[in-house]
């Protein structure tokens, strides 16, 4: 009797998760393809009008003007425009799916210092929120932990795969350190202001930062029978191949956390957020340190801030002589759907559209570590762009006819392109 009562639903459950799931990845690329005729952003700057470009086994392996040979399939892309894939960094898609469902929230582990913990491992790459990317240009996502104070090691991933062993593009590609801040909220129910209030915390906090450090730093210079695997998870940042991504926006913050982890023997840091780089581009350049800044758009923090900081940050930076990415931590995880109109955003405050389409693509992979094969369109790089029937980075003319990730033809339909579609047919049905 039970089972005669139970079957129904289990039917349904399995019927449900078949049609909520994420459809099939694509096939490698089995034959030449070959676009013509668009206009290609190559990504560092450069525009080639009526271009063609060729790819085979996930490669680029030609690009040039009309009178380059074709091969294979052919696109033809008159009026439209090649980008490369947009990349996503500081991300934590595919560890949450439903803000408010504790179950699909994975991002946070339990600790203060665990750089040992690997978000790579806990990616879904059949969630729903990724899918919703690629329809936008999105392709490419670093995925990182967030909490505590090391919150863990972070890997980059493509949004086209069966699970985090396929996904995976650069795995353990660096370590995120939330720096302490010298404000706090005060807590009122203590008897504070709910105003900002200094952190009298601030020197005990950044000396536990120092002592884990230069204690990971000790066990990597020794020899020892008795692996500490959260000693150990550190090596990277202090051999150079990892990067050292650090969550800080007010000015001593970040001058604090650049000079101690420099003397500490950090080689390459990344600063994550940057509200008041502006003040101390020169540190900054000094010591080769790049700024992934928040989204620009956002508020002012300060009342004295000029209203439309945000808005400009980027390019100000950029104008600044610094190397500038754009992330949105800051926001829900599916608004990095969002990313191209940012960098849109950007341009409408003066940057060169070039330069900030370089923002979510050669910039931003130069800072993650995968420029070698990513984030340009250049001849031997991955195969991994898009074609669009306008300015990617307007958000009324951005609409993908194709995208590509190794060069295997993606699927751009996704759970809100099925809505649209449905809804669509009802209300033209009138």
């Amino acid at each position: 009797m039970k089972i005669k009562t139970y079957l129904p639903l289990l039917l349904l459950a399995m019927a449900s998760s078949l049609v909520l799931g994420q459809q099939t990845p694509a096939s490698p690329q089995n034959e030449a393809i070959t676009i013509t005729g668009a206009t290609a952003h190559i990504g560092d700057g450069t525009v080639m009008e009526n271009s063609t470009l060729v790819f085979e086994n996930g490669k680029i392996t030609a690009l040039g003007g009309a009178d380059t040979p074709t091969k294979g399939t052919v696109i033809n892309a008159s009026g439209k425009h090649i980008y490369p894939g947009f990349i996503t960094p500081c991300s934590s898609l595919g560890l949450v799916e439903v803000d408010a469902v504790r179950a699909s929230d994975d991002q946070d582990e339990i600790g203060e210092m665990i750089p040992h913990v690997r978000s790579l491992i806990a990616y879904n790459a059949e969630s729903k929120v990724i899918e919703s990317m690629r329809p936008n240009g999105v392709l490419l996502g670093q995925i990182s932990p967030k909490g505590g104070r090391i919150s863990g090691t972070s890997s980059i991933v493509q949004f086209d795969a069966w699970n985090w062993e396929d996904a995976a593009v650069k795995t353990d590609d660096g370590i995120h350190l939330n720096w302490p801040s010298t404000f706090r909220r005060g807590r009122w129910w203590e008897g504070e202001s709910r105003g900002l209030q200094p952190n009298k915390d601030y020197t005990k906090d950044v000396s536990d930062i120092e002592v884990f450090v230069q204690n990971s730093s000790a066990y990597n210079k020794g020899t020892t029978n008795e692996k500490n695997p959260v000693f150990d998870a550190m090596k990277g940042v202090f051999s150079g191949s990892q990067r050292m991504f650090v969550y800080a926006n007010g000015e001593k913050e970040m001058i604090d956390a650049v000079t101690n982890l420099k003397n500490w023997g950090i080689k390459n840091v990344v600063i994550v957020g940057g509200y008041n780089a502006l003040k101390i581009t020169d540190l900054l350049k000094e010591h080769n340190v790049p700024i992934l800044v928040n989204l620009p758009h956002g508020l002012p923090s300060l009342d004295d801030d000029d209203y439309d900081l945000p808005y400009k940050l980027p390019k100000l930076l950029t104008d600044a002589g610094l190397l500038v990415g754009i992330q949105n931590i800051d926001a829900a995880n599916f608004q990095a759907r969002n990313l191209p109109f940012y960098a849109g955003q950007v341009a409408g405050q003066g940057l060169d559209k070039e330069k900030a389409l370089a923002l979510i693509s050669s910039n931003t992979a130069k800072i993650l570590g995968i420029d070698d094969n990513y984030g340009t369109l250049t001849i031997g790089k991955s195969a991994t762009l898009f074609i669009s029937e306008g300015d990617a980075l307007d958000m009324r003319t951005n609409k993908l006819s194709h995208a590509f990730i190794d060069g295997r033809m993606l699927s751009l339909e996704t759970h809100q392109t099925e809505l649209w579609k449905r809804y669509m047919g009802k209300y033209n049905g009138k």
